[in-house]
């Protein structure tokens, strides 16, 4: 829900920089109230090295052919969740962000579930200082554009932490995480698969995570079979 105040209704900028904020705190809310009701159903699937063609059967079995298919989709059904394989992957961003919170969102993820847990401290996770983003383009026979999509992956955040814990530098630390989602991730030899969502009904997608098996050329699979 967005609300005008007298400081941003006088500005459309102000509405969407608002809206924006409103639309990445919604989404942490969510995970930390739904963090311990998540279930297990089934045994899990164990990998197998080299070989992540049982992880797939499941992973791709709803893919869509790319970005402009699920925005269709968005329109008929309220679609926010799709797993899709670019055409390209051009580049990962880097953009430099807020590092700190507002006190407002700290104080009410304190008072959440996910920290009565924790014996150390209740503090909440360190804000990364920097947005990362995929430039890729689509299968889609009109897609003639370089799609920016904001990655909300927490492995990124993870291994930003580790790096900077071990004594690199933050730029350093964001160019690791370069390494890792776009260097090895979207490789020419992996087909890669991008995991997106919408922030909010009806609002922009996000990258929510990748599926980056190698490309097996010996035999066909479900991941190696092109649209």
């Amino acid at each position: 829900m967005t609300f005008l105040t007298a400081n941003n209704t006088k500005s459309i900028n102000g509405l969407k920089w608002r809206r924006k904020n409103i639309a990445e705190e919604t989404i942490e809310r969510k995970v930390i109230a739904q963090k311990k009701d998540i279930k297990i159903l089934g045994e899990p699937i164990l990998p197998k090295v080299g070989n992540w063609s049982e992880r797939a059967h499941f992973v791709l079995k709803q893919k869509s052919k790319s970005m402009e298919e699920l925005w269709e989709k968005q329109k008929i059904d309220n679609t926010s969740l799709g797993v899709f394989k670019p055409k390209e992957v051009f580049d990962l961003a880097i953009e430099s962000d807020d590092p700190n919170r507002k006190p407002s969102f700290v104080a009410e993820l304190k008072q959440q579930r996910l920290w009565e847990d924790r014996k150390v401290t209740k503090e909440p996770p360190r804000k990364v200082p920097w947005k990362f983003y995929y430039r890729f383009s689509c299968k889609a026979p009109g897609c003639k554009t370089r799609h920016k999509m904001h990655i909300v992956d927490w492995e990124v955040g993870a291994l930003y932490w580790k790096c900077v814990d071990r004594g690199l530098s933050p730029e350093e630390a964001a160019q690791t995480v370069k390494k890792k989602f776009f260097d090895e991730i979207c490789a020419p030899d992996k087909n890669t698969y991008f995991f997106v969502g919408t922030e909010l009904i009806h609002s922009s997608w996000i990258v929510l995570g990748t599926f980056w098996p190698k490309i097996i050329t010996s035999e066909p699979t479900l991941f190696n079979i092109e649209w």
